[in-house]
């Protein structure tokens, strides 16, 4: 198969890329750098099966593959809410152009959606069928209601054109090769201990997430992917194992050997109070579970994180 990925120069991108070369596959990379970088994917270049175009998925482009996987967007907020308007632009445009090639080539797409489309739940853990309780004007909604709409087009288009979608509901991941100045959780609680700087936690710390390793997710897309067009999600890929903030702090803390203090900061605007994945249908259909626990992964990201500071 030859696989297109955009995004692919991005964290969970350049894993799945690695993954579809070492099974033999041919890739197609394309990213325009705003928040990954081609470091992330320069050691493929020796591959044959391997190539990068750098491309904004906001303008179309005319590439022969035989399956799409459309990771392209800023995931954390701190990128996100940077440039808010190119955010739904990725979003949207970037959806519509994805989806308007796999429609020509008559090819399967798969979209990258998010656990956000959930907003600040009102019901824990939350299952597909949930319709989420989301700001539509609020500071995250470039990122929220851009996925969500990206979810309406593509189901718009399986049912007008009968198009092969598969939409995956990503919560929390991390793991070796995260940037480290994305401003997402395990990232900020990790570089705050490694360089013996006080770790912030916004709100009291009782707010919750589910944190799942990087390599289970691409395990999990790959099988949502090689599912038939009959399947077409959505579908929630996520560890739910189920942790407040101080709790990951004092993990991280003791996992790094730290001796830095917890500071308490205000919560920022409409930051979900609860995030656990209900992973039922993919346990069923994709016969797919996370297999690294929470502690596991965080050694080999702390072990990464600390290499790349020269520790």
């Amino acid at each position: 198969m030859k696989y297109l990925i955009t995004g692919g120069a991005g964290f969970v991108g350049s894993h799945l890329t690695r993954k579809l070369l070492e099974m033999n596959h041919e890739v197609v990379v394309i990213d325009n750098f705003y928040t990954s970088s081609p470091e992330n994917v320069v050691h493929f270049k020796n591959s044959p099966n391997f190539e990068l175009v750098q491309h904004d998925v906001t303008f179309p482009i005319e590439i022969e593959v035989d399956a799409i996987f459309n990771l392209a967007c800023p995931a954390s907020p701190i990128h996100y809410q940077k440039n808010p308007v190119e955010t739904i632009k990725t979003n949207v445009l970037g959806a519509i152009n994805m989806l308007g090639l796999a429609h020509k080539l008559e090819i399967p797409i798969l979209q990258a959606s998010t656990s956000e489309v959930y907003g600040d739940p009102a019901i824990n853990p939350q299952p597909e069928s949930y319709w989420g309780n989301v700001n539509p004007i609020g500071l995250r909604a470039c990122y929220d209601e851009g996925k969500r709409t990206a979810e309406t087009l593509f189901f718009d288009h399986h049912r007008q054109y009968g198009l092969d979608i598969k939409v995956a509901r990503i919560f929390n991941t991390y793991g070796p090769t995260m940037s480290i100045d994305d401003g997402r959780v395990v990232s900020n609680f990790i570089n705050q201990a490694i360089t013996s700087k006080d770790i912030t936690i916004y709100g009291d710390g009782s707010q919750t997430r589910s944190f799942c390793y990087v390599t289970d997710m691409v395990a999990g897309l790959i099988a949502l992917m090689n599912m038939g067009p009959a399947f077409t999600g959505p579908i929630n890929l996520g560890n739910p194992q189920e942790i407040t903030m101080v709790e990951l702090a004092k993990e991280i803390l003791e996992l790094t050997n730290s001796k830095s203090s917890l500071v308490f900061k205000e919560l920022p605007s409409d930051d979900p109070k609860k995030r656990k994945p209900d992973i039922s249908l993919a346990q069923k259909f994709l016969n797919w579970n996370p297999k690294t626990n929470l502690r596991e992964g965080l050694e080999f990201t702390i072990e990464d994180f600390s290499a790349r500071y020269g520790r």
